[in-house]
């Protein structure tokens, strides 16, 4: 009974995923749900309640998928980051269910799970800076905020800039946030070419 149970939650929560990707919060059916996962939605509100908790779950489920998968590695960030964007690229409907979470709520806190998961991995970053194994120039929760923005840059990005900067294809885009992350945690500021040649020919 509780693998019943268990089964159907999971079934659930993959046609919520789907739906909630392509239509919003909003836009989102709970009947074509019911119907996507062979259930009724006399189901969903037994294990949800809501629509917008139903939400919540299926975001709380891909944080803890992605925590579980790709955990922060205070040793490597630009590694962590690469491997964010790969993440990213293979799951596309994640950036599109933080859209519309972003674009429906705006800024009001609803989902717990990320909350904590954001505020542990500040925490580490904070510990690892006072171990000195990162530079202090960013603030630690700054410098999650940019690396997790470089991580999703190219799913995050306009088809218009898309179309003038080119199909890098998956191992270059994850090479390019690499090298962007190693920069921002260098021991030393890098200076550009553009800045030393300026200097040269003072």
């Amino acid at each position: 009974m509780v693998r019943d149970s268990e089964a159907t939650r999971a079934r659930l929560l993959a046609a919520a995923r789907k739906e909630f990707a392509e239509h919003g919060i909003a836009g989102a059916r709970v009947d074509r749900i019911a119907a996507e996962s062979g259930s009724n939605k006399a189901q969903i509100y037994h294990y949800f309640g809501s629509k917008d908790n139903l939400f919540n779950a299926v975001v709380s489920g891909i944080v803890a998928q992605i925590v579980e998968d790709t955990p922060i590695d205070v040793a490597d960030l630009p590694g962590y980051a690469e491997r964010l964007a790969r993440g990213c690229d293979e799951q596309p409907d994640v950036m599109r269910l933080v859209t519309w979470s972003r674009l429906e709520r705006g800024d009001k806190l609803q989902v717990q799970a990320v909350l904590e998961s954001n505020k542990e991995k500040i925490a580490r970053i904070e510990q690892a800076q006072a171990d000195g194994l990162i530079p202090v120039r960013y603030p630690a929760g700054v410098l999650l905020a940019l690396i997790l923005q470089i991580s999703a840059l190219w799913s995050g990005m306009s088809v218009e800039l898309a179309a003038v900067v080119g199909d890098l294809g998956p191992a270059a885009r994850a090479s390019f946030v690499r090298d962007a992350v190693s920069v921002l945690v260098a021991s030393k500021p890098v200076r550009s070419a553009l800045a030393g040649k300026a200097e040269l020919s003072e």
